[in-house]
């Protein structure tokens, strides 16, 4: 039995993800994180147009899912999980990192592969919530290059092309998440139910810890 579950974030990149995880403040597990170093000879390539040659990244054959599989059941059962450290800009992982709950029965899974993982969560008992993040397709082309340059992921050239690519594949994006079980939905809109249903959840527990007080002092009294 799960002592954890997660909320799912998926959606085009630069809809919003990331920056609703950190709204939450719950602990947050990079799905990205999971992609595979640059030189694994298993990477899907684009086939035809002007990337054609080039990785394709937004293949779900582009990362592992298994290791993400296993990190979020860890997670749900322990609360910690030691996790890989990718550096886009390095084309690979450099490292690892601990995440831990801390003792939050809550945390976010984000990343543009999110919807692969939202049925075997749901039905293994770890879904709290999956949501698809969308905002207006030249929003997330802006957010997403602004990021990109700032984070110098890729030359610049190759920023500007593969997000007019992005741009023109984000409904199909958004279809698929929502055919995972995803909900759509804005950042904001996102952040206020979940908001509510955290608090709901916190008020749910101290309700019960007064009640096991004031049943203990009860016994107490009578004996």
């Amino acid at each position: 039995m799960s002592t954890a579950q997660v909320v799912v974030l998926a959606g085009p990149s630069g809809a919003g993800k990331s920056r609703l995880a950190e709204r939450l403040g719950l602990p947050v597990l990079r799905l990205d994180d999971f992609y595979k170093d640059g030189d694994d000879p298993t990477l899907p390539r684009i086939d035809h147009g002007a990337n054609a040659g080039l990785v394709d990244w937004d293949h779900p054959g582009s990362w592992h899912r298994a290791d993400a599989m296993a990190a979020l059941r860890e997670l749900c059962a322990t609360g910690r999980s030691e996790v890989p450290i990718y550096e886009i800009a390095q084309n690979g992982r450099c490292g690892s990192r601990v995440v831990d709950l801390h003792g939050s029965t809550r945390f976010v899974a984000e990343g543009i592969f999110a919807p692969d993982v939202v049925s075997a969560c749901r039905e293994e008992g770890l879904l709290a919530a999956a949501y698809c993040i969308t905002q207006h397709p030249l929003v997330t082309f802006w957010r997403r290059l602004s990021r990109d340059l700032r984070e110098h992921r890729k030359p610049p050239l190759m920023l500007v092309r593969r997000g007019y690519a992005l741009a023109l594949d984000q409904r199909r994006v958004v279809a698929h998440a929502l055919r995972q079980g995803c909900r759509r939905a804005t950042g904001d809109q996102a952040y206020a139910e979940l908001a509510a249903s955290l608090q709901s959840r916190s008020d749910s527990r101290s309700d019960s810890g007064s009640d096991a007080g004031s049943d203990a002092g009860s016994d107490a009294g009578s004996a």
